[in-house]
Formats: C-alpha cells, sequence, structure tokens
C-alpha cells in the first residue's frame, strides 16, 4: 500500500492504494481543515485496514504548486512518517496527479491537449499542459490569464481546462477550441498512477532536504481589523 496524501489547495484528501487502484479515501472541503484533518484522515484509514505505516510501502504527497500553507502542512506530515516509519518519500507534482485524474473520469474527451489549472493571486494561475499520453507540452509555470493566454496553441489544438483555475481561464480565454471543466475536484485518489511508477522506478524524494514546491513567495496577509486600526 502506498499512502498518498494531497493538501495543495482547500481540500484535505488522503487515500491508500494498492497494485489495483484506490482502496480507501478520506477527504474534507471544509475551510482551513488541512492541520485538523489531515493526521485524523492518516489515522483512520491506517487503523481500518489494519496497517501501521511502517506497513506501507511508500508515502506519496503533492508537492505543489498550490496553496503554500497547504503545501507545509503535507509535506511536513509526509516527512515525518517517512522518517519516523524508514519508508520511501515519494513527491508527486500536483497539476500531473491533476491531468491522471482527469483522464481517469473522462477517458473518451477527445480534446488535444489538457490544462491543470491551480487558482493563484488575482488573476494568476499555476498550470502546464499535458498530452493525452502523459507527456508534458509545456513546463509547470505561474501566469496571468488573459484574452490572449494560449492563443498560438489553440489555433491548432482543443483545449480542456479545468481544476480550481478554470473559472479565471473560461471568464477571459474565449476562443472556440477552448474548452472547461469546472467539477473536477483535487484529489489525493488521482496520485494513484504517478506514485504507482514513482515507486516502480525508486524515485524518492530525500526526507532531510525536500521541500515543497511553492513556485511563488509567499506573501502574508494583514488581517482585516489590523487594516481597520490604520
Amino acid at each position: 500500500m502506498i499512502l498518498c496524501i494531497e493538501t495543495a489547495t482547500n481540500i484535505c484528501s488522503v487515500a491508500l492504494c494498492n497494485t489495483d487502484g484506490i482502496a480507501a479515501l478520506r477527504e474534507s472541503s471544509e475551510e482551513k481543515s488541512h492541520a485538523s484533518m489531515l493526521s485524523l484522515f492518516i489515522i483512520d484509514l491506517l487503523a481500518e485496514n489494519r496497517l501501521k505505516a511502517a506497513d506501507l510501502e511508500a508515502v506519496a504527497v503533492s508537492m505543489g504548486p498550490g496553496s503554500y500553507t497547504g503545501l507545509r502542512i503535507g509535506v511536513s506530515v509526509a516527512k515525518g512518517i517517512a522518517y519516523a516509519s524508514k519508508i520511501p518519500l515519494v513527491a508527486i507534482n500536483t497539476l500531473e496527479s491533476m491531468f491522471h485524474g482527469m483522464i481517469g473520469i473522462s477517458p473518451e474527451n477527445d480534446s488535444d491537449l489538457f490544462c491543470p489549472a491551480i487558482d493563484a493571486r488575482r488573476m494568476e494561475i499555476y498550470s502546464a499542459l499535458f498530452y493525452r499520453d502523459g507527456r508534458l507540452a509545456r513546463e509547470t509555470a505561474s501566469e496571468v490569464i488573459d484574452e490572449n493566454s494560449y492563443a498560438s496553441m489553440l489555433e491548432d489544438n482543443k483545449i480542456l481546462f479545468f481544476g480550481t483555475g478554470a473559472k479565471k481561464c473560461s471568464e477571459a480565454i474565449r476562443h472556440p477550441n477552448a474548452r472547461f471543466n469546472h467539477e473536477m475536484v483535487i484529489s489525493a485518489a488521482s496520485m494513484h498512477l504517478p506514485a504507482r511508477t514513482a515507486v516502480r522506478e525508486k524515485n524518492y524524494a530525500d526526507v532531510a532536504y525536500f521541500e515543497p514546491y511553492y513556485l511563488k513567495d509567499f506573501i502574508a496577509t494583514i488581517p482585516r481589523k489590523n487594516l481597520l486600526k490604520g
């Protein structure tokens, strides 16, 4: 079994996956639930499946890009489990995981390119582009979305935009080859295939030195009540 942890967005999600797929799943969309729910989900899943952390093949964590706080919590917990139980740590790019999740729920989709998009600040998104076979068409990047975004690629390709950043894309991009999916939920269940591949290839992260892929520096916000004191 591989323990998969996804905390890159507002969803706190934990899954156990075996060679056949997802064996168990716990997740919550409750706002700011990562710190309070993540460890409880893990304890429950292990107990229900009569497992100890040391019995796991590996612990896989969504590495980002995404929420600074969510990623920090997820990676800290994953590293703690890996270190204490002496099991491998696997780091999965969040956008790659999203791609596999979309292919899994929409195998008949005839889009040429797939664009997992995570909402960032203002009109920005974190995104990448994948061909249907999983090859990268464009690396992970942070970008401001406007009416000209992806224009050259949309001329010759139908592109499906999905994830928490799809709404921003649909508000700005009007090209007829642009498609949008607003329903896809970012979940640890989507980590199954990339996590299995990483374990099979022994592509492990260094527990001591691994850090989340934040992509952009954290900007702290000032609470509204402090602003009012001005």
